[in-house]
Formats: structure tokens, sequence, C-alpha cells
């Protein structure tokens, strides 16, 4: 490799681990955030998300204006019922492994051993994928984006808005490092790290790199591999400073239920196609329809689960009750 090539590989790798350490703290959870919503009452994890893509919109804007080359994106896909049923899959995958695929990498970095199993899972499910759905074929589109259509004033708005985030940060640039790091913050840091490692690397999100590693694809995208790495020592890392880290027996029930997570939301990833990191900061932010299509789908599916799983637990638990008491 040329010095110029290993020096944007090194400058890859300090986005995933800065990416990694973000996710530790950020409100980045689909799963959390839409039991956020459900719970208390909240937008505050799924507006950190949407944000995230704003981010990354708002860059690809700015970016387009600039004299730089275009960065490598991939095609977007045709809405279909396979995305609605892989989104679905992505749901149900991310509720039974209590994470999505950004939740798993977090979980990990807090010594949750059991989430190994959901990447092994996902990688999988991707393998199988062909097996199960025969007949699912998404069908790629003509490369492109809505966003490139967006009139420029866009971009000049973006940039306000950078600049009014960059007033609020130099507010508060006495405050102690826990406090301006808040989970926002290190959201809207996941969208950059990625926008910079969408110019480096191309898109990038480490479920496809699981999904490429399925396809025997590993001697072409070596380097995506390694920056999986990377996000998983960013977020050991992240864990470690924030003192979240702690060692956690492994037990066999986790192991199966992260496994059948990942199986699952393997699955949901290639019918889509794309994970929910992947819709979150590529397909959202170039509005791509079937990208919002499936990140809602999925947000639907998991409510529903949680809804379904409460209201079992109550009903179980006041028949418990009932049962106790009229007991003799």
């Amino acid at each position: 490799m040329s010095l110029g090539a290993w020096l944007l590989a090194l400058g890859a790798g300090a986005c995933a681990l800065l990416m990694g350490a973000a996710i530790q703290r950020g409100a980045t959870c689909t799963v959390a955030a839409v039991n956020e919503l459900i719970d208390q009452r909240r937008g505050t994890r799924l507006a950190s998300l949407l944000e995230a893509s704003l981010w990354v919109a708002g860059g690809l804007l700015l970016l387009r204006a600039l004299p730089l080359p275009a960065p490598m994106l991939p095609v977007p896909y045709a809405l279909s019922g396979w995305t609605v049923l892989g989104a679905a899959l992505l749901g149900l995958g991310a509720f039974v492994n209590q994470a999505c695929v950004f939740g798993a990498i977090a979980r990990l970095g807090n010594g949750e051993w059991a989430y190994l199993a959901t990447p092994l899972g996902f990688y999988l499910g991707c393998l199988s994928v062909g097996t199960l759905f025969a007949n699912a074929r998404p069908q790629p589109l003509s490369p492109g984006s809505p966003l490139w259509a967006a009139p420029l004033a866009l971009g000049a708005a973006f940039a306000a808005f950078v600049l009014w985030r960059l007033a609020r940060a130099w507010r508060q640039r006495t405050a102690p490092a826990r406090r301006w790091w808040t989970p926002h913050v290190a959201t809207v840091s996941i969208g950059l790290a990625f926008l910079a490692l969408l110019l480096l690397e191309g898109a990038w999100a480490y479920t496809d790199a699981l999904a490429e590693l399925a396809r025997g694809m590993v001697m072409h995208h070596g380097i995506r591999l390694a920056l999986f790495g990377c996000l998983l020592g960013g977020a050991v890392w992240g864990g470690w400073r924030a003192g979240l880290w702690r060692a956690r027996p492994l037990r066999a029930a986790d192991l199966l239920r992260c496994f059948s997570g990942g199986l699952l939301m393997g699955w949901g990833s290639l019918l889509i196609p794309g994970g929910n990191d992947g819709l979150i900061l590529l397909g959202l932010p170039l509005l791509w329809p079937y990208a919002w299509v499936a990140f809602a789908t999925m947000c639907v599916v998991v409510a529903l689960a949680h809804w379904a799983t409460r209201t079992a637990t109550r009903r179980f638990t006041i028949d418990a009750s009932s049962s106790s008491t009229a007991a003799p």
C-alpha cells in the first residue's frame, strides 16, 4: 500500500473508533427509542436518530458545492413486499435481541458478552437467506438520490443550523466533559463520523461487512472487517471511560436470545436490503423511499412486540395475584 492509502486507512479507522465510542454514549438504539416513545411518551432518542440522518444529508448537500470527488454510494432498491417483510423481520429480531445492531455494539462495549452471538447470528442469517427465501430478488434501481435535486438554499439552511449548534456548544465549553458529551452530541458525532467514512472508504456499515463476509467477499473488502474491529474497540473504550464496563457471566438463555435476534436481523437486512444502521445513516438521508418504509415498518413492529409483551406480562401478573388471593 502507498503512503496515501495508509493515511486513508488510518483516517477511516479513527472514524470507526469514534463511532464506536459515540455509540456507547449516543441514543442510537432503535429498540430503546421506540420503548422510550411508548413507556415515557418521549421522542428524545428517536429525534436524535433522525438528527444523525439530518447531519449526513446536510453534509452531503454541502459537499456537493465543494470541488471534491463524489463519494461512492450503493444503488437504491425498489420498494416491494420483500422490503416490508425484511423490515418486519429486522424489527422482530431487534426486539428479540433487546437491541438493534447499534445497541448490540454498545452492549458489547459494556461487557455483555452474550451479544457476541448477535453478529454470529447475523452472519449465519445472511448466509442462509438465499436458501430460505429463494424467490427474494430485491430490484436495484439506477444510482442516484432525490437529495441531489434539492435546491442549494437547503444547503445554506443546513449551514445556518450547523452554526447554531456550534454556538450552543461554545456556550457549554466550560461545562464538565460528562455534561457536554451528552447522548445527543454523541449521536450527532456518529452521523459526522459516518459522513467522514463515506468520503474515505465509501458507504460502510458493520452489517455490510458481515453480509460481504457471508458472500465470500473478504478478499476484496478486508478493510471493512478491520473497521468492524475498530468499531468494537471504540465501544469497549467508551464503555470503560463511562464506567459502564463490567464483565457479565454468560448464560445459555442470553446467548440463544442474542443469536436468534441476530439471525432474524440477518434475514431481514438482506431482504430489505440494509440493516438499520445503513437505513438510518444512508437510506434516510438520501431520501430513498424503500429505506423510509423499511425503517418505519421496523419501528412499528418493535412497538407492537413491546406492547404485546407488556400487555401479556400485566395479565399474567394480575392472574397470578388473583390466584394467590383466592387460594385458601
